[in-house]
Formats: structure tokens, sequence, C-alpha cells
């Protein structure tokens, strides 16, 4: 797009060094720092901030500062350096409450599926904390509800993605006739159309569990980010925040 904002440049950093930490110190940080569910013992205040500056990959990473750059760079512009801010990390913020909420949901509607079922919540607990279950269970309750359940329950979450998605959606709102290319789709596409696509085919995977883009993907963060920007950008369009900046 055009020239790094001073912001989006010290995000960027931050995130580089929080990645080149987690090469040389190892899964300690990922202990620490992603962000688990609410009742894992593993679970801290703190990563609902933190986890938006750790990434499972150098492609992760790098989509993730790219989109930064050339999306957040512009928005920086027009909302200014302390309300940009506040932006982003209430979009990551938000994803994090709305991939949290998702999860919960998955861990309760199961956990009250196995007690309906005769499992006992010692037997329950044994489940979420090793995965280990007596096979009996399964003449009662399919096995993609205890795996959905132990995944919830134990997988963290890492990235920017649903911050990043706030800037998308505010993108979106800010230049809808601004044309996009993708690599998998060689024509312009415009803003307008191509970001609510984007989120919708989250969506899409979020709900049904088929993912394009392949597994491991937090879809209800990245809806959670965009939701949270959407509201946030609708706000103070209405409110002429351009008149307003806070800086």
């Amino acid at each position: 797009m055009g020239k790094i904002t001073d912001t989006v440049k010290v995000l960027i950093i931050i995130n580089a060094m929080f990645f080149a930490g987690t090469m040389f110190i190892g899964d300690f940080t990922y202990k620490i720092f992603s962000l688990w569910f609410f009742q894992n013992d593993n679970f801290g205040i703190w990563q609902v901030i933190t986890h938006m500056f750790m990434h499972g990959s150098f492609m992760h990473i790098l989509f993730n500062m790219y989109a930064l750059w050339a999306f957040g760079s512009p928005i920086e512009q027009m909302l200014g350096q302390k309300k940009f801010l506040f932006f982003y990390f209430s979009c990551g913020i938000g994803a994090a409450i709305i991939h949290s909420l998702v999860n919960y949901f998955h861990v309760e509607s199961a956990y009250s599926t196995l007690v309906e079922a005769g499992m006992n919540p010692a037997a329950i607990q044994q489940l979420l904390e090793t995965g280990q279950y007596s096979t009996a269970i399964l003449d009662s309750v399919p096995r993609e509800t205890l795996e959905s359940m132990f995944t919830a329950y134990n997988t963290p979450a890492v990235g920017a993605s649903g911050a990043i998605y706030g800037i998308l959606v505010a993108f979106g709102m800010l230049f809808p006739n601004v044309e996009l290319f993708l690599l998998f789709v060689p024509i312009p596409i415009k803003a307008k159309i191509f970001i609510p696509v984007l989120i919708g085919i989250d969506l899409f995977s979020g709900v049904t569990g088929y993912s394009l883009f392949g597994g491991g993907i937090a879809h209800f963060a990245h809806v959670g980010g965009a939701l949270f920007g959407f509201i946030m950008m609708w706000y103070w369009k209405k409110n002429q925040f351009n008149q307003n900046r806070w800086d």
C-alpha cells in the first residue's frame, strides 16, 4: 500500500521480538503467553493481550504482519495513533472474548451430554486434562463430541488475526472501492466485496467445522475481531471521528 506508519512499525517489531523469543526459549513461552481456556490451569488474564503477539509459524506471522502493514497503516493515518491503538487492542480482545465464549459453549454442552450419559464429574475432568476416557461412553456420546471438548479446553489461541480482521473491516468501511488482489484469484476485487466474503468464509468454517484454509484456525476469533471492528467503526463514522482525532 503506502509508507508504514509509526505505530504499525512498533507493533510489527514487538511481534517479531516475541516470535524470535519463542524460537530461542521454546514451548515455555507458548504456555505463558498464549490464550488458554479460562478454566484451564494454564490460563492467565494477561493472555487476553499477550496472545496477540504470539504466532505458531513463520508463515502465520508473515501474513499477519503483511496485513498489519498494508491495511493498518492507512487506518492509523485516518484514526490517529492513540485511537488506532485503542481500536487494534479492542479488536484483539474482542476476538479473544468471542473465541473463549464459543469454546465455553463446546465444553459446557459436551459436559452436560456426558453427565446425562452417566459419566461422573471426576471422569469428565480426567478426560479434559488427559484425553483419557472409557470407550464404553462412545455407545452414548459421539467421539467427535469428546474430541471437540478436549480440543476447546486444551488448545491455546495465538496470533494477531483477530485484531487484523478488525483492521480489515475498518479498511473496507473507509476505502470500500479500493481494489484488492488475491493470490488464488488473479482479478481485482473491491474491498467492500472481498472483506465481507472473507469474513463469511470464516463464519461458514466456524459453524460447519469445514475449513477452506486448513486446520488449526480460530475462525470465531476472526469473526469476533471483525464484529468488534465493525461496531467501533460504525459508531465513530456515525459521530464523524475524523473531526475528533485523539492526537
